[in-house]
């Protein structure tokens, strides 16, 4: 007898600040009204994805010592826009990213109860850690955590939530009119936790949501990260989205689950996927190349060459060879706060790295930068793209994925008019919501 087919999850990345998102094409919209927000939430709920995932930062991105206005400027409070969304939608779940490293377990716990509350069940929670002085400026406590720090922070974090969660059962409201009995349980919500992190005692005020807890998600691909999903996380937000590199990932992290006795379906691992969709692979191919030149447009090119080379590049001729110079190597950056200064570690070695490349396909400083960064992970047709999808699941390269569309907020609409159903026509993904809850959504035991 065959085995059922793997059922996929799928859900909705709002782009807003990153290199993805192409701001300058002429159907993009804005990334602060609220409109934008709830249109691409609906087109996810229309086509019955498990949640829609909003990313945060904690201050906008810089470069010699100037907003970097290539981005999207602007980024609206997690907890505010969702909790508008949770009006507006019904069944979607709705996932926000909120950094541990400078919140307090309590307020953050009273957030997510509340939007749990609001949503009937639908909340989830995206666990991240800071790693740069430059974002802890923005607050009292400043500074950073080295990496081992910002784990062992993080997890004592997410564990206090835990029992500020779990200080009310969920039985404690009688609420019995006849009688006068409001609370059966007059110490419910007591809390007291002590460590070399948090000194806090009380009373946790929302009663057990829904859910219980929010739906944990985590997006470390460290070994830190990667232990600590295997201990904490229902879900993981994973980089790797071709076969061998998403199978090596999800063998190594699922094959953690069961030192921390759990099982295989309590952790779902998810790769964010970029997607580029046409009549047939050829006309997807073509738009692909054209979104790749609006994500990396000339001034692009220049800003992300200076992260590398650690100097001013205003000059350098985009169209023309990479620089002739070395990068500065000195222990400054001039883009704090980026990924690609820590991507990057070895800048002598990426700048050897690409002129071997740029000189081996004649390359010019666009055409480089525009290769190196490559984004996209589906290309073609939607019947290619369902395909593709489909295969890479059932093949336990990942259990479905987090898609980040180029325009906001109408980027996702083709995807779900075309890639969804055929998906459905596989047996590989639902055609209605069976569920209220995200757990429920998710596979996941309440």
């Amino acid at each position: 007898m065959s085995q059922p087919r793997k059922q996929i999850h799928l859900a909705a990345h709002f782009p807003g600040v990153n290199n993805t998102t192409v701001w300058s094409d002429p159907e993009a919209g804005s990334h602060i009204e609220f409109s934008s927000f709830v249109k691409l939430a609906q087109t996810a709920e229309r086509a019955k994805f498990d949640f829609f995932f909003l990313a945060e930062g904690l201050r906008l991105r810089e470069q010699n010592g100037e907003i970097y206005d290539l981005d999207v400027v602007g980024r609206p409070d997690t907890f505010t826009v969702l909790s508008a969304l949770a009006a507006v939608t019904e069944r979607l779940g709705l996932a926000g990213t909120i950094n541990s490293t400078f919140n307090e377990p309590f307020e953050v716990a009273r957030q997510f109860a509340s939007l749990d509350h609001l949503s009937a069940g639908r909340a989830a929670w995206n666990v991240v850690t800071s790693w740069d002085a430059f974002t802890g400026e923005n607050f009292r406590r400043a500074g950073f955590l080295p990496q081992d720090q910002r784990y062992a922070r993080a997890e004592t974090f997410l564990r206090t939530a835990w029992e500020l969660f779990d200080s009310w059962r969920g039985d404690e409201i009688a609420a019995d009119q006849s009688t006068g009995e409001f609370l059966r349980d007059l110490a419910a919500g007591a809390f007291s936790h002590h460590d070399a992190h948090f000194d806090i005692e009380g009373r946790f005020p929302v009663p057990r949501s829904p859910q219980g807890r929010p739906v944990i998600i985590q997006a470390g691909d460290s070994e830190e990260g990667r232990e600590f999903a295997a201990a904490t996380a229902d879900a993981i937000f994973s980089r790797y989205g071709t076969l061998e590199a998403g199978q090596a990932f999800y063998s190594d992290v699922k094959g953690r689950l069961a030192k921390y006795g759990r099982t295989a379906e309590q952790l779902v691992i998810l790769p964010a996927a970029t997607f580029v969709l046409g009549d047939t692979d050829a006309d997807a191919h073509e738009r692909a190349h054209v979104v790749r030149r609006q994500q990396v447009s000339a001034q692009t090119a220049i800003k992300f060459l200076e992260q590398v080379w650690n100097t001013d590049l205003s000059d350098h001729d985009p169209d023309g060879p990479l620089p002739s110079t070395d990068p500065v190597v000195d222990g400054s950056t001039i883009a704090p706060g980026r990924a690609s200064v820590r991507m990057y570690r070895d800048p002598l070695a990426t700048a050897r790295e690409w002129r071997q490349l740029a000189e081996a396909k004649n390359l010019s400083t666009r055409d480089l930068i525009v290769e190196v960064t490559g984004r996209q992970t589906f290309i073609g047709a939607p019947s290619t793209v369902a395909a593709a999808i489909d295969d890479l699941v059932q093949a336990d390269a990942s259990d479905g994925f987090i898609l980040v569309p180029h325009v906001t907020p109408g980027g996702l609409d083709e995807f779900a008019d075309t890639v969804v159903p055929l998906l459905q026509e596989r047996g590989s993904f639902r055609t209605e919501y069976t569920g209220t809850t995200l757990r429920e959504h998710l596979g996941l035991d309440a």
